[in-house]
């Protein structure tokens, strides 16, 4: 089978920076298109990121609920839950990981109209591999540069 997950170059495959023993930022990715789903895993696994993923937002309310995750990476149409109505979830329940939506058609009234959502990140299908990562890295670069930048500093 020959999938574009398949056809990246090795070269493209940047691990993120970590701490040596530091484990692998952890990733929910929710989608109900299942190529794209399995697409986003995996490319995100490739690069050394620990990576889940559910069909709709109703199964990644019960992950987040149930986990510990470092970043969400959300469509917004999906059936059962929006990606809307499951940040607003999180961010009710005090949830303060960084969000990505990913999606066709970004919600930009609703999103306006409720500043407190905070999303970090946005992506518009259809995206490439490399703005995915981009993204996710630049996302999450923050925490772990003030990490890395408190480890490097001399004592």
């Amino acid at each position: 089978m020959n999938t574009l997950v398949e056809n990246i170059p090795a070269k493209t495959v940047v691990a993120p920076t970590r701490l040596p023993g530091k484990p692998a930022h952890r990733i929910l990715v929710v989608e109900d298109n299942t190529v794209i789903r399995e697409l986003n895993v995996r490319v995100l696994a490739l690069v050394g990121y620990q990576v889940d993923g559910a069909e709709d937002g109703v199964a990644g309310w019960q992950l987040l609920d149930g986990g510990s995750f470092d970043l969400l990476i959300t469509d917004h149409e999906m059936p059962r839950l929006s990606g809307l109505e499951l940040v607003k979830q999180v961010r009710s329940a005090g949830m303060t990981l960084p969000i990505i939506m990913a999606t066709g058609r970004l919600p930009e009234e609703e999103l306006e109209r409720l500043p407190w959502l905070q999303l970090d990140a946005t992506l518009l299908k259809p995206f490439s591999p490399d703005q995915l990562r981009q993204t996710v890295k630049r996302v999450l670069c923050p925490a772990e540069c003030a990490v890395n930048s408190i480890h490097a500093s001399p004592a």
